[in-house]
């Protein structure tokens, strides 16, 4: 492979990463690679990134870990985005991936998802821009992965004044299934809300 095409699948890599990214060790092993070669690569990446005034995007190395985040000059388009009434209510997506963290918290993604079934990178997203849940620390092993747990805004959200009053599940929730255990993740807090708006 030449250069362009090893860049081309480490951008791949992060993009589907996520925000728990991606570190030297796991790239190299993925490509087959040295570790110095992909430090290279990165180093290079990393550099024509910040050169290319064009690009949104660029690449951060975070404990260890690189991903990609938003250049910060663009923040007040992406507050903007955020903001939009459009975007004012959660999907049904972020509600039960915003629920599983609330009553497993802190949680990393790769839990998240066994719960759900699905990827669960665009609703986390929404969930980090929206101030309902943050960056708790990292999992011990390898990776490091990034915990999640709710904010005060969570709280604020749903009429809460704090974790105790989230509605209790019931015992035997850890026998359920995957898709009936999101269920009723999903409708518990749903129902908390709905009572607490009406």
């Amino acid at each position: 492979m030449d250069k362009h095409e090893i860049q081309a699948i480490i951008e791949s890599l992060l993009f589907a990463a996520g925000d728990e990214g991606l570190n030297i060790a796991q790239l190299a092993n993925v490509l087959s690679l040295s570790e110095e070669d992909i430090l290279t690569h990165m180093t290079d990446m990393k550099e024509r990134y910040l050169q290319e005034a064009s690009r949104g995007i660029h690449i951060v190395e975070l404990a260890g870990t690189f991903q990609f985040a938003t250049k910060r000059n663009l923040s007040s388009y992406i507050k903007r985005l955020v903001e939009s009434p459009t975007n004012s209510t959660l999907s049904q997506a972020g509600l039960e991936t915003l629920a599983i963290i609330a009553y497993r918290q802190p949680i990393t993604r790769m839990a998240i998802e066994d719960v759900r079934g699905v990827k669960t990178d665009r609703p986390l997203q929404t969930l980090v821009s929206k101030g309902l849940i943050k960056e708790k620390g990292r999992a011990e092993g390898a990776g490091r992965a990034i915990l999640y747990g709710t904010t005060g805004e969570f709280l604020d959200y749903f009429g809460l004044k704090d974790l105790s009053q989230l509605p209790s599940l019931p015992d035997d929730v850890q026998e359920l299934e995957g898709d009936e255990e999101t269920d009723l993740f999903f409708k518990t807090l749903q129902n908390s809300f709905t009572t607490e708006e009406g």
